[in-house]
């Protein structure tokens, strides 16, 4: 119970901070839902820095493959020493691991949202939490319900649907000063209900169909951007099409098997990897269908922004590089040759010259 109490406390000036810029954004646009999608495409801009040095750090690492690969073959029983020395070759040319803290930090921000869509009351409208506790007191003893759902302090979904829905307890909640109208919001996209929890059951849909219909837009949205982000970092990642090309020969040819995998790559990684770009967006789906829509729509507003960054840092660093490093290559192979034809024609000349 304290660590949970704890973790509260330490979170509670990011929840702050997150109900301060939502409230800011709600007092211009008028919309919770514009709120959310804004204070979303913020956070990913702010990400954009983190994903760029990622990128870098992965095209340096790509340059080093060959160094790195020596290591391998130097030290090819002691997987301790080759991971000394190439950790040690990562800092001398400055590899950084910037990639680790980029996906901490979309996994922190989940937390100061979630308590936007599951306590607006308390960090969006101010009311104190001794007002939102005095409330739901004051509904158990008028034995008054909010749909089945239960009141509690932590999650003020159930406590809005009553307030919005019954007039007299709204109207005794503010004579008795627990809450002022003007910090009742409109919590809704276009209609949409956002404290509302997406569901995939049959007969809850037939139920209300206007109510729930529109909410199975968000989880359906979320699966899409999941699986189109997923594919776009396989395949905007560098050496992806060489890669491609190595596996394709691979099974044309078995003989030529692991070529294709860059140095330090392992078939169990490859494999896991495979597996994880499978199981996220099941995961994600059957998360957005126990979780308020405020949720899935930050998840949605955050994956199209994740798909935008992905493209502007494929163009702005990744195909530079391999257009550089195909030119390079390029370089070399027409060197080789014509050193092959000078070969040839001097050794061409001598054979005249023995003639003669």
């Amino acid at each position: 119970m304290n660590l949970i109490v704890l973790k509260f406390s330490l979170m509670e000036p990011f929840y702050l901070l997150f109900g301060f810029l939502i409230r800011l954004f709600y007092g211009f646009f008028g919309n919770y839902g514009v709120s959310i999608i804004v204070l979303t495409i913020l956070i990913r801009l702010c990400l954009i820095p983190l994903n760029i040095k990622s990128q870098k750090s992965m095209l340096k690492m790509q340059a080093l493959s060959g160094k790195t690969a020596e290591i391998q073959r130097k030290y090819p029983d002691n997987k301790e020493k080759q991971q000394e020395e190439i950790m040690k070759l990562q800092r001398e040319n400055g590899v950084g691991f910037s990639g680790c803290l980029l996906p901490f930090l979309q996994i922190f921000f989940l937390f100061p949202m979630f308590r936007m869509a599951s306590a607006p009351l308390r960090y969006i409208s101010q009311v104190s939490s001794e007002n939102i506790n005095a409330m739901i007191a004051l509904a158990q003893k008028k034995d008054i319900v909010a749909g089945g759902r239960a009141l509690v302090e932590t999650n003020h979904i159930a406590l809005i649907e009553l307030l919005n829905t019954n007039e007299s307890f709204l109207s005794e909640c503010i004579s008795k000063g627990y809450i002022a109208m003007g910090q009742m919001l409109n919590l809704d996209l276009f209609g949409i209900d956002l404290t509302s929890v997406p569901s995939w059951k049959p007969m809850v849909i037939i139920s209300d169909p206007g109510h729930y219909v529109p909410l199975l837009i968000f989880p359906v949205l979320v699966l899409l951007t999941t699986i189109m982000s997923n594919q776009l970092i396989k395949v905007l990642k560098p050496n992806y099409k060489a890669e491609k090309e190595a596996k394709a020969r691979e099974k044309a040819n078995p003989a030529r098997k692991g070529q294709s995998q860059t140095p330090g790559a392992n078939d169990s990684a490859e494999a896991s990897m495979k597996m994880m770009n499978y199981m996220m967006p099941v995961i994600m789906l059957v998360t957005s269908f126990t979780l308020p829509a405020a949720l899935g729509l930050y998840w949605v507003v955050g994956g199209v922004m994740s798909i935008i960054t992905q493209i502007i840092v494929y163009f702005m660093f990744t195909k530079p590089y391999e257009l550089k490093k195909q030119e390079l290559e390029e370089k070399k192979a027409n060197a080789f040759k014509k050193k092959k034809q000078d070969d040839a024609a001097s050794s061409e000349t001598g054979k005249k010259k023995k003639k003669k």
